[in-house]
């Protein structure tokens, strides 16, 4: 498969998923990170989301899991759940696995979950 092919397939990909965000944070990276772009971009929805196997559903759902057990990555995280959303998974959904990862990754790296979570909400309904 050639290069183009596989950029090509990541960018929609990522536009199905995030909408416009996904064309933004491409367009973020091009002045100073070109080349992380087109790794995300081939690589992560390319390759990854585009595989058989799961749903985009069930991927974001395992995506906003592991952003929140990392306790880390706030942005990715909250870009997650707006992604999450947008390929049908509902709130209570989000709050259930967030709410699950107290068991493995503690109460703060749940807590902040909680919380990006009623930011994206908040966010989206603002937007109304």
């Amino acid at each position: 498969m050639s290069d183009i092919t596989r950029y090509d397939r990541g960018l929609a990909k990522l536009i199905e998923i995030y909408g416009d965000k996904g064309s933004d944070l491409i367009a973020s990276l091009q002045d100073i990170a070109p080349d992380l772009a087109r790794y995300v971009t081939e690589f992560a929805f390319g390759d990854i989301h585009c595989r058989p196997g799961l749903d985009l559903k069930s991927r974001e759902m395992a995506t906003v899991a592991a952003l929140t057990a990392l306790g880390t990555a706030g942005p990715q995280l909250r870009a997650h759940i707006h992604a999450a959303l947008n390929v049908g998974c509902t709130k209570q959904e989000i709050v259930e696995v967030i709410m699950q990862m107290a068991l493995y990754a503690g109460f703060p790296a749940a807590l902040n979950g909680i919380q990006a979570a009623r930011e994206v909400f908040s966010e989206r309904v603002q937007k109304k």
